[in-house]
This record gives C-alpha cells, sequence and structure tokens, in this order.
C-alpha cells in the first residue's frame, strides 16, 4: 500500500496557486498529510490505478537538491550533522520522535540478542528459539517503520493478537501458576525476561509520541503491544519451568 505523508508534500514544495493534488486509489493518506492540503485550500482527488493523471513525482537526479527538510521542505545541498535521513531524501533532526522509535527498536533487537545468547548458555534450547522469533518479529517492525509500509504481522509462538491477550491475562489457567512478582531469587534468565518486557513497553510509548495523530500506525502500535504481552508469557512460562535444558521442556 502506497502512503501519502505531511512530510512528502512538504518535500515536493507544491507549485504557489496549486488547486488539486491527485493520488491513485488505495494510496493511504495520513491525517496530517489531509490537514496540510485543506489548510492551503487544494483539493484532494483520488483516481484510479494505473491513471496517467496521478499528481508526478519529480525524479532524483540534475535539477534537483540532493537533499529536502521533511520538516519545512527546504532544499539543502549537504546533509547537516545534526539531521538524519527519514526516508530517501527527507532529513528530519535525529531527534525528532522517529529516529527515536528507530532507536528504541534496535536497543530491543540488541537486548534480545543477549538473552538469546544467555539462554543458549544455560542450555534452554526452546527458549532461545522462541526468543529469535522475536527478533525476527521486531526486524520486521523495524522495517515497516522505515519503508512506511504497513506491518501485516504474523502469529508469535503460535498465537494471534486475541490469544496472546487471553494468555497473558489468565496465566493461572494457561501457565499454572499466579501472576509473579519479579524477584532476584527468581535467576539471571528470569530476571532478564522481566528486564526486556519493560522495554518492550518503552518501545510502544516510543512509539505511540512518534504517531500521535490518531489512527497513524496503529498496525506499529498494536504489533508492540502484542510483543509485550509475549515477552510476558515467556517469562511466566520460565518460573513454570516450561523452559530447562535440552530440549526446553
Amino acid at each position: 500500500m502506497k502512503t501519502l505523508s505531511e512530510y512528502e508534500l512538504r518535500a515536493m514544495c507544491l507549485a504557489s496557486g496549486t488547486k488539486e493534488y491527485r493520488v491513485e486509489e488505495g494510496t493511504f493518506i495520513t491525517p496530517m498529510a489531509r490537514e496540510y492540503l485543506r489548510d492551503r485550500g487544494i483539493t484532494l482527488t483520488v483516481v484510479p490505478r494505473g491513471s496517467s493523471k496521478v499528481m508526478p513525482q519529480t525524479p532524483m537526479g540534475e535539477g534537483r537538491e540532493k537533499y529536502r527538510s521533511a520538516l519545512t521542505g527546504e532544499p539543502m545541498a549537504e546533509k547537516p550533522e545534526e539531521m538524519t535521513h527519514l526516508r530517501g531524501n527527507l532529513l528530519v533532526p535525529k531527534t525528532h520522535p522517529r529516529i527515536l522509535l528507530r532507536g528504541r527498536l534496535d536497543s530491543l533487537e540488541a537486548k534480545i540478542l543477549e538473552l538469546q545468547l544467555l539462554a543458549w548458555e544455560e542450555g534452554c534450547r526452546q527458549l532461545t528459539e522462541d526468543l529469535g522469533e522475536l527478533l525476527d518479529f521486531v526486524r520486521e517492525l523495524l522495517a515497516a517503520e522505515v519503508k512506511d509500509t504497513p506491518f501485516t504481522g504474523k502469529k508469535l509462538l503460535g498465537m494471534d493478537s486475541d490469544r496472546l491477550r487471553y494468555v497473558s491475562h489468565h496465566v493461572r489457567e494457561e501457565i499454572g501458576i499466579d501472576h509473579p512478582v519479579p524477584d532476584y531469587r527468581m535467576g539471571r534468565l528470569a530476571v532478564a525476561l522481566n528486564s526486556l518486557r519493560t522495554q518492550v513497553r518503552e518501545t510502544e510509548l516510543a512509539a505511540v509520541t512518534a504517531f500521535s495523530t490518531p489512527g497513524e500506525r496503529v498496525d506499529l502500535i498494536q504489533a508492540l503491544n502484542r510483543l509485550s504481552s509475549c515477552v510476558y508469557i515467556l517469562f511466566c512460562r520460565r518460573l513454570a519451568g516450561y523452559y530447562g535444558k535440552g530440549d526446553g521442556k
């Protein structure tokens, strides 16, 4: 699915007096993009797929500035050190909420890798595999954010979103223990899993901050919420003895 954002519209530097902007049917138009056009008195028109009436996009190359500010549309010949790529040639400050979210996702990957190594060293092969599934999930999340593509999602631990939520809320019925209160006596792996759970929560909050417009990138925010439930399930499974040495049972 194609996406039209406010950043892209700003980078296009639409000519003064533009009255209409045409997009292809099926394009996801962010609320901020709609507001940007509306504030400038520009009518948004949706045309059939493959139509030649879609607004032409200026290609990269001779006669076009190398970079643009995604916030102001200002052209730039060089990339300032305090700025980085949002997408393509669009630049934003490194303090931009979406860049901070990417940093959180990167840190999340690193944390999962550390836990994988710990699980492997302790002989918990099944937990190592399950953490690998989480790592792939986070990598796909980061790719979807950077490319501005929908996150199609997938099951985690063989469970869909509703099942993950149910199991995480019904630990006694599903895993056989009461909701645990973290304690150092639980051991290194359990404590590390609890730490990972909090890091997922922080990443989810970063996503909510980065996409504060109602309805914007709900797919990413929901996926991180699902991931938090999943990590809590791993934490509870470890305490219930599900993950041991060898075959992980």
